[in-house]
This record gives C-alpha cells, sequence and structure tokens, in this order.
C-alpha cells in the first residue's frame, strides 16, 4: 500500500470515529435540547463549516469557477431534495437516540449500508448474493441487539431503524448528484435545508431555550463542527486516494466507535445476546459491500 493511499485509509477511519462518537455528542444533547432545536444549531454550524471550503476550494484543490445561475437552480434544487431526505433521517434519529443507546443506534444506523443496494432494486439495480446474505444476517443481528418478544422492537430502534432506510436514499440521491455539481456545494445547500426545516419544526413544536443551548454547548459543537463539517471533508479528501470499497469497509467501523463511546463516557453496557447482534450486523454490513468494488461512499453524516 502507497504512503498516499495509506493516509486516505487513515482519515477515513478518523471519520468512522467522529461520526461514531457523534451518537454520544447526541445523547447527551437531549438531556438539555429537543431534537430539533439541536439538529437546527447542528446542522447550522455544520454549513458554516463547509462555507470556506466552498469559497476557497480543499487543499491543493481550488474551488473553480463560480457557478452560473442555472448551475445555482441545479444546485439548491438538489440540495432542497436531498436536504429535505435528511431531514427526515436525522429527526427520526434524534428522536430514536433518546430511548436507545449510542452503541445500538450506531450498529442500526450502519445498516443503511444494506438499504442502498436494496432499495437500488426499485431502479433496476440488480443485487448479487453477498448483499442478500448480508442483509439475512443483518436483520438476525438486530433481532438479537432490539427485539422484545417475538415481533416486538424497542421504540427507539425502530425510530433508529427507519431513519437508516432514509439515509439510504439519501447516498442514493447523492450518488445520483455527486458528479453532476461540486460536492461541497450541494453539501452547504443540503445541510442549510435541514437547518431551516429543524428551526422551523423546533419554533413549532418545542421551546427554544438559549440557556439550553448554552448549556448543551459542547455536544452541538461536536455533532455540528466536527461530525457534519470536518468529517465530511475528511470523506471528500481521503476518497481521492481511497477506493471505493476499502472505504465502505473502514466507514463501518462507526457502529464499533459508537458503541465504545458509549461504553467509556456513558457506561452504556451491552449483554452477550446484543454484543452477538452486533457482531452479525457488522458481519452483515461488510458481507453486503463485499462486491460493490465501483461505488462511491457517500455517508449520511
Amino acid at each position: 500500500m502507497n504512503t498516499a493511499r495509506r493516509n486516505a485509509n487513515l482519515l477515513l477511519l478518523l471519520a468512522a470515529a467522529i461520526w461514531g462518537f457523534a451518537f454520544v455528542a447526541q445523547r447527551v444533547g437531549m438531556r438539555h435540547l429537543g431534537p430539533l432545536t439541536f439538529n437546527g444549531v447542528r446542522f447550522a454550524l455544520g454549513a458554516l463549516v463547509l462555507l470556506p471550503i466552498m469559497i476557497r476550494g480543499l487543499p491543493g484543490r481550488p474551488p473553480g469557477p463560480p457557478p452560473s445561475s442555472v448551475e445555482w437552480r441545479r444546485i439548491w434544487k438538489a440540495g432542497l431534495i436531498a436536504g429535505t431526505v435528511l431531514f427526515c433521517g436525522a429527526t427520526l434519529q434524534q428522536y430514536g437516540v433518546v430511548f436507545t443507546t449510542a452503541g445500538k443506534a450506531g450498529f442500526i444506523t450502519g445498516l443503511y449500508v444494506v438499504f442502498v443496494p436494496l432499495l437500488g432494486l426499485f431502479l433496476g439495480q440488480r443485487a448479487n448474493r453477498h448483499i442478500w446474505a448480508g442483509a439475512l444476517l443483518a436483520a438476525a443481528g438486530l433481532y438479537l441487539l432490539s427485539a422484545r418478544g417475538i415481533v416486538g422492537i424497542d421504540p427507539g430502534d425502530g425510530l433508529v431503524l427507519i431513519s437508516a432506510v432514509f439515509w439510504a436514499v439519501h447516498v442514493l440521491l447523492i450518488g445520483r448528484w455527486s458528479g453532476q455539481m461540486p460536492p461541497v456545494r450541494l453539501a452547504v445547500a443540503q445541510f442549510t435545508v435541514v437547518a431551516i426545516l429543524s428551526s422551523v419544526g423546533a419554533v413549532i413544536f418545542e421551546d427554544i431555550d438559549l440557556g439550553a443551548i448554552r448549556a448543551a454547548a459542547v455536544p452541538i459543537i461536536y455533532a455540528g463542527v466536527f461530525s457534519v463539517g470536518v468529517a465530511y471533508t475528511l470523506q471528500v479528501v481521503a476518497q481521492r486516494e481511497a477506493k471505493p470499497a476499502h472505504a465502505a469497509l473502514i466507514l463501518s467501523a462507526e457502529a464499533v466507535f459508537a458503541a465504545l463511546g458509549g461504553w467509556l463516557i456513558l457506561q452504556e453496557g451491552l449483554g452477550v445476546r446484543a454484543l452477538i447482534g452486533c457482531a452479525m450486523m457488522l458481519g452483515g454490513i461488510v458481507l453486503a459491500q463485499s462486491e460493490r468494488r465501483d461505488e462511491v461512499v457517500v455517508d449520511g453524516g
């Protein structure tokens, strides 16, 4: 492995760690704020962090000529659609983490990697045997991790599971548009949409308290600046050198870091049955990606 690719893989691992520990920040933030308020501030910060990159470009990569008015309309149209889907996924996940652990939320969110090719069937994309086997293994792991009785599932886990479907739809949308427009500009557009929708929802459904926002400043800054802004940038930089299949495998470690963060910081434990379920889900995620050689990996954040 050459130095550039090794460094790229290390950057992807760092991004996975940031995203994994973000589940802890989301849990802690809910001690002070409502889910919509938290996401509104978080995604606004994420968009602000990416603004300098959008204007000046990434290191060693100038931003290029400013988009025309027609190109800006295309970017904001795509940002509106992708941002709305991202808003649904982020809102459901944020409500879900209130009722589950950071570790469980991380593993269940990781199922979006399995959902992406399955949803692709509706677009005429074929799913190979690795994807079906990975989906079955992940489903069995989810049962061990979250099921209550024969058919029940913990409410928080159920919300996070539904959010994973929205993350998968978001990946498909970004995969469709990422080659047609500058990715950082698209990211700023969609994060702005999420911030606006979340803020409007917070005004309607929640009591916005500036004191509570200050009390939750650390988890908000982590989830906004680092999880949304820094980790996304690391991924964009790293995937200039990393192979897509390798990137997907490394980013799936996000679930492991979520469990580690929940254990170290929140003292969240997992029983033997839940640990077996987590291992099966991670195995299913890895198996589902084992033959996806040419796809671009875009995480929902």
